[in-house]
């Protein structure tokens, strides 16, 4: 058996050695790159593979984008339905539930008004309710997008589907794609950082950041903002630095010459890991000590140093773009406002939420405004889906605390900087806010522009997978359009 497995090893060996450079050098030749038959296949892997790239001059350089886990309401929130108030406590139409499926609404649910008082903000004008006093403030920076829709409604493959373009698992994230195509401009740091809150990882768990079929170097590297930023991160005891070194160097040339020998891309990602990790040891400590901040930032953030929460997630966020994070993904787990007990009720558990987010977003939106950095960065902040106009029920029946179920087909997204419109209103929801009506965006539609504002024609930026050359934007949505009109 033994003998089978190395002369099975020595054809495969033999046969990669014929192959020029091997099998990682033809796909690396399929894009675009010219590399010798020395040297190693990928001279930096933190580096684009595409030379030709952007397509054209971006708008953003870098994405932080909010996700609320969960998904918030977007009837308590930004889409003002009058109409919705006169229905309040009345049995939903039938007209409203044939055909459509629903996580958890059963009979005939009733239909449920504004929990909250809504009114217009800014010279802009826009809706927006009272849960949100200190986001109202830079409501001229913000273009609300109430025409989203999805075609999922359990949370996994909506979250998915955000933010990968599909809602099965093994595709590419979007900060995947950008800093495939983009780089990282500090190679200190990764390219795609990842920082959770509430306590959950989404539903999608860490898919919603992974690399697909990208090379795993292009993976987003979730980070932690109490304790070590990246756990593992420091030398054990008894290991120095000049000992680390020596080590990663001598696993470095092991890895070059099994590169060499094979052509796996993946080795080159092997290495690049070690060498990153070396040298966010310093520059990571450094990026993450949000007590170097002084105490009026830390009173505008409402931040605590030492905790785990989104306030500090948001100075974080800051804190890399400024050092050059192409993408910076925050989630923050707890919006399932079912009405199943206190914490999802949207007149409790929505409340404290709103608060938690709050201050911390309309800081991080005025400090990179002040610093001159929100018009290159790109703040997306969104659910996965939206809430249902009815009240929920559970086996038909009314429950004593107040929520809302899942709705795919209409949802809030907001947009700041980054060359996006700033107090613009794209889209309207039907009267009482249950379908996306004018100028629907979809997921694609929403990736298309994000990719066109980072520089990229959302056709021509794809990878080779499975004999088709996939996109972000997703091959198999031939209708997929950039919202032009939210663009500035």
């Amino acid at each position: 058996m033994f003998r089978d497995i190395l002369l099975q090893h020595e054809t495969r060996r033999h046969f990669l050695n014929k192959c020029s450079v091997g099998l990682g050098g033809l796909w690396l030749a399929s894009q675009g790159q010219s590399w010798g038959s020395s040297g190693p296949l990928l001279k930096d892997p933190t580096q684009p593979l595409l030379p030709d790239m952007p397509h054209f001059a971006p708008k953003a350089k870098r994405v932080i984008y909010l996700h609320m886990a969960g998904s918030p309401s977007q009837l308590e929130l930004f889409d003002y339905k009058p109409e919705l108030v006169k229905l309040d406590g009345k049995e939903c139409p039938k007209e409203f539930l044939a055909g459509k499926q629903f996580a958890f609404i059963q009979g005939v649910p009733r239909m449920l008004s504004s929990q909250f008082p809504f009114h217009q903000a800014g010279q802009s004008g826009q809706w927006i309710s009272d849960r949100l006093p200190h986001i109202e403030t830079m409501i001229d920076d913000i273009c609300v997008v109430k025409s989203m829709y999805t075609d999922q409604f359990n949370h996994a493959p909506a979250q998915l589907l955000l933010h990968t373009g599909a809602p099965n698992l093994g595709w590419p994230s979007t900060g995947s794609w950008a800093t495939y195509g983009l780089g990282s401009e500090n190679q200190n740091l990764p390219g795609f950082i990842v920082l959770t809150s509430g306590g959950v990882n989404p539903d999608a768990g860490k898919s919603v950041w992974g690399s697909g079929f990208l090379p795993s170097v292009y993976q987003g590297v979730q980070c932690r903002s109490q304790g070590e930023p990246v756990l593992f991160l420091q030398n054990p005891d008894g290991i120095s630095s000049s000992l680390r070194r020596r080590t990663l160097d001598a696993l470095s040339d092991i890895n070059q010459q099994i590169s060499q020998d094979v052509g796996d891309p993946e080795t080159l990602t092997r290495i690049a890991q070690y060498e990153m990790a070396y040298r966010m040891q310093i520059h990571a400590s450094d990026a993450f000590d949000i007590k170097q901040e002084s105490p009026e930032v830390h009173q505008a953030y409402n931040t605590k140093p030492g905790q785990e929460s989104f306030a500090n997630n948001c100075l974080l966020a800051r804190r890399l773009a400024e050092r050059g994070v192409r993408y910076i993904q925050l989630f923050d787990w707890g919006w399932d406002s079912h009405g199943t007990g206190p914490q999802t009720d949207l007149k409790l558990g929505f409340v404290d939420k709103c608060k938690e987010i709050d201050q911390p977003i309309a800081a991080l939106l005025r400090d990179l405004k002040q610093r001159g950095l929100l018009d290159e960065t790109l703040v997306i902040w969104s659910g996965e889906f939206g809430r249902t106009p009815m009240r929920e029920n559970r086996g038909g029946q009314q429950m004593s605390n107040v929520g809302r179920d899942h709705n795919p087909g209409a949802y809030t997204l907001w947009m700041a900087g980054g060359g996006v419109k700033g107090g613009y209103s794209h889209g309207e929801t039907d009267p009482i806010g249950y379908e996306a009506m004018i100028d629907k965006v979809s997921c694609h539609d929403l990736h298309a522009t994000m990719l066109k504002l980072l520089g990229f024609d959302h056709e021509k930026f794809t990878f080779p997978h499975q004999g088709a050359q996939h996109r972000l934007s997703n091959i198999t949505k031939p209708g997929t359009k950039v919202v032009d009109k939210i663009i500035a």
